[in-house]
């Protein structure tokens, strides 16, 4: 699998708040290559990334299970647990979650990260 780098942008609330309403206006619009997906904080990034997702996605990225029972196995998470992290992973564009027949396929759309800052 070719690596996909992922653009991740740490802006305050209030910054992102002012922001959106200046794309929403027309004062302002997104560079090319500016991360489309947002943080409050180093600590909530870090909350989405954290070792324990990162060996999820590293165990899904190698092995590519075909369902969310089949990375229940192979994880030794629940499958509860593992459907949580999963939305909240494909919430952020990290993971996609594929139906077919039935069953649910996670497939990790982003190997590496990119952090832009702006305090």
């Amino acid at each position: 699998m070719a690596e996909k780098v992922m653009k991740i942008g740490i802006m305050s609330k209030e910054d992102y708040r002012r922001r959106t309403i200046a794309i929403a206006r027309g004062e302002y619009k997104p560079r090319k290559g500016e991360p489309k997906i947002w943080f409050e904080s180093m600590e909530s990034l870090g909350q989405i990334l954290s070792g324990q997702n990162q060996k999820l996605l590293r165990l899904i990225k190698d092995r590519h299970p075909a369902s969310l029972t089949e990375l229940e196995t192979i994880s030794g998470r629940k499958k509860s647990n593992l459907s949580r992290t999963l939305k909240t992973l494909s919430n952020c564009g990290i993971v996609d979650l594929v139906k077919e027949k039935g069953t649910v396929r996670p497939v990790v759309n982003a190997t590496d990260f990119q952090v832009e800052l702006s305090i």
